[in-house]
């Protein structure tokens, strides 16, 4: 279910109740129905402020990932017991800010990303048992407590950046036996924007096909998360990655707008205003994008941090790159050319091949070719 401006019941009235615990907006007045609750003007601006806060698309409409960050922002560490727990996985500012004050004191929770999952779960057991409490996994009153006890070990920096960068250089700089997974944008249903029926969905299928062709060239595994006409989850194309154990993950969009100005390529990749970003996946997203502004000449629409669910909820970097506007006529002509496309695969799978060889004899960006880039496969291959 969506609200919007406009909309009124009780699910607006649970809006509205969130933001004022947030103080985006006063307190209701207790006795007004909340079924004639109205979505106006204060809230749209409430909720697009608290969107921009949060990295998520600026709209407007309540959905479930802005319904799902409204919920975790109401909660502050200490404020409630957290464990792991398979029936309902707990989630939630408070867990982001565990993880990050349990990678301060040296313990590896991996990427922070508010979810409290194994990995959180066995640095709360380690935790515990370093200062003689059960190990049972349960952040309660008294592990919280302790945790107040005792300082940070780690300050400075993200603890987390230097344990991805070293599994990125321990993992060498061939391609081959990578795991990729390539996320067409959209589908099945949902065709994504549409423009002089051209649809969004079928161009970033292509595009996949053409990247993961590619990989498998130089050894690569790839794995697409759906077919030409379906339409997985964003649960479910994560759930896709996870389950492969990949290296890395690409999502591949391209977008539309009511102004036909609106134009560029741009790439995402998780983070926080906090400090907890995915650190590979940043380097991999402006990785892709010098790559693909270089071969486009594209409008530059920069790298952006987002707590989007598609790199939230990955376990391996992944980022997230538009790749132009349907609404753009220029733009669009070119995505409907084979060979456009053929250069947006080129450029991808270059920036990935930089990612890997870490600094180390590369070319000049734009200019690394495909054939080269196999010369250069075989050359590591046979050192």
């Amino acid at each position: 279910m969506l609200l919007r401006r406009g909309d009124r019941g009780q699910a607006v009235a649970a809006v509205r109740f969130a933001l004022s615990s947030l103080q985006k907006l006063p307190a209701l007045d207790p006795a007004m129905d909340p079924a004639e609750v109205e979505f106006d003007r204060e809230t749209d601006a409430a909720i697009r402020q608290f969107q921009q806060e949060r990295g998520l698309i600026v709209d407007g409409i309540v959905g479930p990932v802005t319904v799902r960050s409204l919920t975790d922002a109401r909660w502050t560490l200490g404020d409630r017991t957290l464990a792991y727990t398979l029936s309902s996985v707990m989630s939630g500012d408070d867990v982001m800010a565990l993880q990050i004050r349990l990678a301060e004191l040296g313990y590896n929770t991996g990427r922070p990303d508010g979810i409290f999952g194994p990995r959180t779960d066995a640095c709360v057991r380690e935790f515990q048992k370093a200062r003689d409490l059960p190990e049972d996994g349960v952040f309660g009153s008294d592990t919280y407590r302790d945790l107040n006890r005792i300082g940070r070990m780690v300050t400075g920096g993200r603890p987390f950046f230097l344990r991805e960068h070293q599994n990125l250089r321990q993992s060498g700089p061939r391609l081959s036996g990578k795991r990729i997974v390539i996320d067409p944008g959209n589908g099945g249903d949902d065709p994504g924007w549409i423009s002089g029926g051209v649809r969004a969905a079928d161009l970033t299928f292509d595009i996949a096909k053409k990247l993961a062709g590619r990989m498998v060239a130089t050894g690569m595994e790839t794995f697409l998360t759906r077919g030409a006409h379906q339409n997985p989850t964003v649960e479910e194309r994560c759930g896709l990655a996870n389950k492969v154990d990949a290296d890395l993950m690409l999502s591949l969009h391209i977008d539309g707008s009511t102004s036909q100005l609106a134009s560029g390529i741009a790439a995402f990749h998780f983070g926080t205003d906090s400090g907890a970003t995915s650190s590979v996946g940043e380097t991999l997203a402006e990785l892709v994008q010098r790559e693909l502004v270089a071969r486009t000449q594209m409008t530059d629409c920069r790298v952006h941090h987002r707590t989007w669910d598609i790199l939230r909820l990955t376990r391996m970097p992944a980022i997230q790159v538009e790749l132009g506007y349907l609404s753009n006529d220029a733009e669009r002509a070119r995505l409907v050319r084979d060979d456009f496309r053929n250069t947006l695969a080129d450029g991808m799978l270059v920036a990935v091949k930089r990612l890997y060889m870490d600094g180390r004899d590369e070319p000049h960006t734009g200019t690394f070719t495909f054939s080269e880039l196999l010369a250069h496969e075989e050359s590591v291959r046979g050192a």
